[in-house]
């Protein structure tokens, strides 16, 4: 009985919060948002195109579909926007035989896209909140568009046409998170989860190699840390709980992202074993920083765990509907759970965002990560430039795709299952605003610096996203 009645109040409390925000918001000052215009104005309508024009030879492995997901509002509305909040839409190119097959774009149907759009709802189940946006993966064979902080998966067909909120097959109780990681050594994704309203707990999720949910461990926290990615190496789940966190005034205020940077919470990584329980994770202090994506994390031969990732001076200190903070670039720690102690040092202190591995070596040693620059400032996509890091030897490459042509999160595709380390493809899109069209661009990642081996011509801007994915054919 207890429990039924703490979720009457909560839902009453959670009812009356949200008519305060509702009414709030209407009261926020109507300026143009940055991230609805220019680059970011928002698609208008689904398109499917059979007929694309290719520049250069697609390398015939690339056999499958690259996906790309991103805020897309059906309904655009500047008062309280942040660019996290807006509504999902999906983009798809389908490779095979040296041909590019078709283009979609889909939203995400959730119940304010069908609303405005008129589509239908995709069916399933809903909790917290249903708008899906920031990344699509495949998982067991299947494709998942994911969201983090509240809102159940939504499963796709191959086509993107055919939709489902669903549960893992009924075996997840909770949210999922924007970052699940495979470790290819098990089959097994992992992901530390949050749920918006509950301020006190998150949660070690992990999915099988047959996509069900085996372990949802609860982890005590304090202030509602936003928790947006994760690592594991083979012993450890590596736990990011920095100085992001739920702000109940930003949210009371109208604000649809209402996560604030927060001085007050202590910063702090946790490893915790990965069939451990919460009594077993390993906290240690660290600087005051945000972390919004992790290259790679390793155990190395001392017993420490090594953690690659793009690091943040501040992240959301300010309210500019959208990230906002100093990068200080791409940097290794070195974490020693005995001392308790992190070793910190610049691999480039360049601003760059969106670091991605061959992902056959995540979780264990490797040599090369791949990142997007960043403009010196504040997070924007505005850069033209990818890097490669090989960090054995310490050095960096540069691709530039020229003026005005900016590229978003590139991937990397091994050339086989087997191929060496690094032998394979960057794909990922280029928005061109000379022209307001946009490419797949399939770059050779061992002649990185290279004019790339293909271009498939994209007759119209997609607006820049969050995360994509190479899905191979299964």
């Amino acid at each position: 009985m207890a429990n039924i009645v703490e979720n009457l109040i909560r839902d009453a409390v959670g009812k009356g919060v949200k008519a305060v925000a509702d009414f709030n918001r209407t009261r926020l000052p109507d300026e143009a948002s940055a991230y609805l215009s220019a680059i970011h104005e928002p698609m208008r309508q689904e398109l499917t195109i059979d007929e694309l024009e290719v520049i250069g030879d697609i390398p015939r492995e690339l056999d499958g579909r690259y996906l790309r997901i991103g805020p897309n509002p059906a309904k655009p509305d500047s008062k309280g926007y942040h660019w996290f909040s807006g509504d999902g839409m999906v983009h798809g190119l389908a490779l095979k035989d040296g041909k590019a097959l078709w283009y979609r774009n889909r939203w995400i149907r959730s119940n304010a896209v069908a609303a405005a759009t008129g589509l239908p709802a995709a069916p399933g189940p809903r909790h917290i909140f249903d708008t899906v946006n920031t990344n699509v993966v495949g998982i067991a064979g299947r494709t998942w568009a994911l969201v983090e902080a509240g809102s159940y998966p939504v499963s796709l067909s191959d086509t993107l046409e055919d939709q489902a909120y669903e549960r893992f097959g009924d075996t997840l109780n909770g949210s999922f998170t924007a970052h699940p990681h495979l470790d290819p050594l098990t089959g097994e994704f992992h992901g530390i989860c949050y749920e918006g309203p509950d301020m006190t707990t998150i949660r070690h999720v992990v999915v099988s190699a047959e996509g069900k949910v085996v372990r949802e461990l609860p982890v005590k926290v304090e202030h509602g840390p936003s928790i947006h990615d994760c690592a594991i190496t083979q012993r450890y789940a590596v736990i990011l709980d920095l100085p992001v966190t739920f702000s109940l005034k930003a949210m009371m205020g109208g604000h649809r992202f209402p996560y604030r940077w927060n001085p007050e919470h202590k910063a702090r990584v946790g490893l915790l074993p990965r069939t451990g329980g919460a009594e077993d994770i390993v906290w240690i202090d660290c600087p005051p920083v945000y972390i919004f994506h992790v290259a790679n994390a390793y155990d190395d031969d001392d017993g420490n765990v090594v953690l690659d990732s793009c690091v943040y001076e501040t992240m959301f200190a300010e309210e500019t509907g959208g990230p906002n903070g100093r990068s200080l670039g791409l940097q290794r720690w070195t974490i020693a759970p005995d001392a308790k102690t992190i070793d910190i040092r610049a691999i480039d202190a360049t601003p760059q965002e969106f670091p991605r591995p061959d992902e056959r070596f995540f979780g264990q040693p490797y040599r090369y990560a791949y990142t997007m620059a960043l403009p010196d400032g504040d997070f924007a996509i505005s850069n033209t430039k990818l890097y490669k890091h090989d960090l054995s030897a310490g050095v960096r490459e540069v691709h530039d795709f020229g003026a005005r042509r900016h590229p978003g999160e590139f991937v990397f595709v091994p050339r086989s299952a087997d191929a060496p380390e690094g032998e394979g493809w960057m794909v990922g899109l280029v928005v061109d605003m000379n022209n307001e069209t946009t490419e797949l661009v399939i770059v050779d990642a061992m002649k990185f610096s290279d004019a790339p081996v293909a271009r498939v011509k994209i007759p119209h801007r997609v607006p820049p996203g969050f995360h994509g994915n190479w899905v191979a054919r299964g």
